[in-house]
């Protein structure tokens, strides 16, 4: 059984919202305009959201104004490279998610989340499982039988170093199977090559969950949270099919490390506004993403636990080694 890596201390997280005022000064930075790094490709369930989250914090009056800065490449890695060598003065920020934890974990990168001093958490993201609409199997059962029945063919589209190839490393520990990964750049691409029946597997948002099973172009098999989603009351969760494991991706911000108190606590405020605002909720949810604001104490704690327990599990498979 696999422990969940969410637990109660996010109990109710389609719907938490925890505000922080803060009463700090605005700290006097030396740029007209701060960017926001965005390590994954433009038009990908990433790129939208931090899109929505850096509108949210302009309204809210963010001085100096924020821009999101696209910055793809190697799984998260080289934006994530970028801004872990800029300067600390509040006017580079990153775009951060358990890919930094996955990409340290599977060698791809020599530094991990605790590179960066953390701000905010924003939002959070529960993964859904799914099949194109030619696989043989249409629950998680089938498509474990069908993956026992031949190891290493059934074929997973995912982001190597990030939580779209972590959910299906966890799945093939519980079940005792093996799966066969095909590389992608980022979500766009692998959603094409589901629809195109280039791959059989993916790991997707519950937004494009619903847009392709309404026009019988994909099949959900599983959704990683507790309990089902009112959006998709027909799609079980992975644990009422025997895989004890709720998953899904945690976005915050970050800031260089070095970063002064005064600035962290700018943005912080800033970003505590930009979750108060109710038309950021609402475009958020409409991509199957839940507003989850946690200031940068809390942050950095549920980071450095969930890095802690993501490194067991990638011990226990053989991924990585201390």
């Amino acid at each position: 059984m696999i422990t969940c890596l969410f637990r109660s201390s996010l109990a109710g997280v389609m719907m938490l919202l925890v505000t922080l005022a803060t009463s700090a000064a605005a700290a006097d930075l030396p740029c007209g305009t701060a960017k926001l790094v965005v390590p994954w490709p433009a038009g990908g369930d990433t790129d939208i959201i931090f899109r929505a989250i850096v509108a949210a914090a302009n309204r809210a009056g963010a001085k100096p104004q924020l821009q999101v800065v696209s910055s793809a490449g190697q799984g998260g890695v080289k934006g994530s490279k970028e801004v872990r060598g800029a300067k600390p003065d509040g006017c580079t920020l990153l775009a951060l998610h358990e890919s930094v934890f996955i990409s340290h974990l599977s060698g791809r990168a020599d530094f991990t989340w605790d590179a960066f001093q953390p701000v905010a958490l924003m939002t959070f993201s529960p993964s859904v499982i799914s099949a194109n609409n030619a696989t043989p199997f249409n629950d998680m059962k089938g498509l474990i039988a069908e993956a026992k029945k031949k190891p290493e063919t059934v074929t997973a589209g995912v982001t190597l170093g990030s939580t779209t190839q972590f959910i299906f490393l966890l799945i093939e520990d519980a079940a005792g199977i093996k799966l066969k990964y095909v590389p992608y750049d980022g979500t766009r691409e692998r959603i094409a090559a589901l629809l195109t029946k280039n791959i059989q597997l993916g790991d997707i948002s519950i937004i494009v969950a619903k847009q392709y099973i309404t026009k019988g172009a994909i099949k959900a098999l599983a959704i990683a949270t507790e309990e089902r989603d009112p959006s998709l009351p027909n799609l079980p969760t992975l644990k009422e099919q025997g895989i004890n494991l709720i998953y899904g991706t945690n976005r915050g911000i970050v800031l260089p490390k070095g970063a002064k108190p005064e600035i962290i606590a700018h943005w912080q405020g800033i970003l505590a506004k930009a979750a108060r605002d109710p038309s950021l909720k609402k475009s958020l949810e409409g991509q199957g993403t839940y507003v989850l604001f946690l200031g940068s104490a809390d942050y950095t704690a549920l980071l450095k636990k969930n890095y802690s327990e993501h490194e067991k599990v990638a011990i226990s498979i053989g991924m990585f080694k201390k």
